[in-house]
């Protein structure tokens, strides 16, 4: 039989009702899947700034978040308002940051195959700072800049060859790796040389990720030993590690916190001889635990000595990673956050697929049944900024709370929106 759910994975200002049932800061689960509808996802507001304060006592503005993780306006002029930079990947995602009032000094453009069209409106916005990929994308910018394009100050993504312990869809810093300039090869150091020389860009330092979801300390250690020997003889003051730090999603799993990161991150550093200045890139860290994504069950299939599934209102158009990587979740009623759960059922979605699974083997309680709210803990990161409209499916609203106050942050789509772009 499995307990409840574990406390430390729903969000920090979670609590527990005097009939059993879920408030996320200080307002009713329930009330809020009845007021918004279902799919929904519910966001801890304190929990999100706390963790953007974690990153930034140790960082200050050199703590930047992933915008990839989660975006929209709301989330940008949080972090802001925390003290983080932000990184985007796409023009999307700057014109998101800008359209938020992000300052743009305090915007990183990342990418592998950034466009011209990109790169330009990076640059005549000002964004503080470029991370670029690959020689082409030098001489994008160069031809820029001699269409008088502002010059930016740029640093340099390599590839350290460290092959992180994580999912290899998410592993980034192996040498076999569509990113950065590989150090093994020599890549590195001529991309170095190259961007050095250049009058249309600020040389200014060095980036290095090497993935996704990653517990093991060690890792980050290894990467940093790599990019000391190639940083010293150049002098540059920044360096960038990029995140990656892991989060627990399942019971049993543990994962280093922001500042023991952090700590650990600055004492090898110092341990190395490294003098540039040590910024991190947190986004799963910051966003992952903060929310929860709340479904109405709509059938329970039971079929004997084989396995029950039950299905929910949403699915892979609202959290991916299940199907994608294989990811695990905890799954718990609203209604009775402290139940045992000592039923094992497969949660699924409506699409029409059959890999459209949200929970492969989910612990919930004996009662659970048709028409039960139904949620999954851990969903802050990856979930709505990976979504889609797969079968037409409308993408789910998302609420702040905090202080017995939601607020809606995103709305529902609607046909409308759906229709919005098919000029057909």
């Amino acid at each position: 039989m499995s307990g409840p759910i574990p406390v430390g994975l729903l969000p920090e200002h979670a609590t527990v009702g005097e009939s059993g049932e879920l408030r996320i800061g200080g307002c009713d689960v329930a009330e809020l899947a009845e007021a918004y509808g279902t799919p929904l996802f519910i966001y801890d507001e304190q929990g999100l700034r706390n963790r953007c304060r974690e990153a930034t006592a140790v960082f200050g503005e050199r703590a930047t978040y992933a915008a990839k993780a989660f975006l929209c306006r709301a989330m940008v002029r949080l972090v802001m308002e925390e003290g983080m930079s932000i990184d985007v990947a796409s023009g999307g995602e700057l014109g998101i940051a800008l359209a938020a009032g992000a300052p743009p000094e305090r915007i990183h453009l990342h990418g592998n195959n950034k466009s011209s069209r990109e790169l330009a409106a990076a640059m005549d916005a000002g964004v503080g700072r470029i991370i670029v990929d690959s020689l082409e994308e030098i001489d994008r910018i160069e031809r820029l800049v001699a269409q008088r394009h502002r010059a930016p100050r740029v640093l340099l993504r390599l590839t350290p060859g460290v092959k992180a312990e994580t999912h290899e869809f998410v592993a980034t810093g192996h040498d076999d790796s569509k990113f950065g300039f590989t150090v093994s090869t020599g890549a590195a150091a001529t991309a170095v040389e190259r961007a050095d020389a250049s009058a249309a860009m600020d040389l200014v330092g060095l980036h290095v990720h090497i993935g996704s979801q990653v517990f093991d300390a060690d890792s980050f250690a290894k990467a940093l030993a790599v990019m000391a020997e190639v940083i010293e003889p150049w002098d540059l003051p920044e360096l960038v590690l990029g995140g990656g730090l892991g989060v627990p999603y399942v019971t049993g799993e543990t994962a280093p916190t922001i500042t023991e990161w952090a700590e650990a991150l600055e004492q090898t550093a110092l341990d190395l001889g490294i003098t540039a200045k040590l910024g991190v890139e947190p986004g799963r860290a910051i966003a992952a635990r903060a929310a929860v994504t709340v479904y109405r069950v709509g059938t329970i299939k039971r079929l004997p000595d084989i396995r029950t599934y039950v299905a929910v209102d949403g699915g892979m158009s609202d959290n991916p990673r299940p199907v994608l990587y294989g990811s695990g979740y905890e799954a718990f009623l609203p209604r009775a956050v402290q139940a045992a759960r000592p039923q094992m059922v497969r949660i699924v979605g409506k699409h029409c697929e059959s890999g459209d699974i949200l929970v492969r083997e989910a612990a919930v309680p004996g009662d659970l049944a048709v028409g039960d709210l139904l949620a999954t803990a851990v969903t802050g990161a990856y979930g709505h900024s990976m979504g889609s409209n797969y079968n037409k499916i409308a993408r789910p609203p998302v609420v702040f709370c905090a202080e017995g106050d939601a607020r809606l942050v995103v709305r529902r789509e609607t046909l409308d929106d759906l229709l919005a772009a098919d000029v057909g």
